[in-house]
């Protein structure tokens, strides 16, 4: 029997907060962004997914993203069962299809957190300029 993946990250992890909140969001734009024809090689909110997860832990190299897909458990939680991508998907995904929506994700994703009690809004930084409310 396959295993489930997640079964190994611990109910307090914070890839299981991310995906609760990255579920919750509304991914209109992003699918719209697609054309009509031809297949979506992955789900777009998987991919954002593991970018978000990615970014959050400084990895931001679509070669090394490609390859914590394939090696690191909350990676592969993310994706569900569907195969890692390969690096020029994650690339063309950010640069061709996330470009046009990623004010919108991020904003989503920022009001969401917060919501959750997971965000102070109370700071915001940046470039390194702290900007207090």
């Amino acid at each position: 029997m396959p295993m489930d993946i997640g079964e190994m990250n611990p109910a307090d992890d914070s890839v299981r907060l991310l995906n609760a909140v990255l579920e919750r969001m509304v991914y209109r734009k992003l699918y719209a962004a697609y054309s009509r024809q031809g297949r979506i090689e992955i789900s777009p909110k998987r991919l954002f997914k593991i970018l978000v997860y990615g970014y959050m832990n400084g990895i931001y190299s679509g070669r090394k993203l490609e390859q914590a897909c394939r090696r690191d458990v909350n990676f592969m939680y993310l994706l569900g069962r569907e195969k890692a991508p390969a690096h020029a998907t994650i690339t063309r995904f950010r640069s061709e299809r996330l470009a046009e929506v990623v004010d919108d994700l991020f904003a989503q994703l920022i009001r969401r957190l917060a919501q959750e009690g997971e965000l102070s809004l109370s700071s915001v930084f940046i470039d390194g300029t702290k900007l207090e409310n």
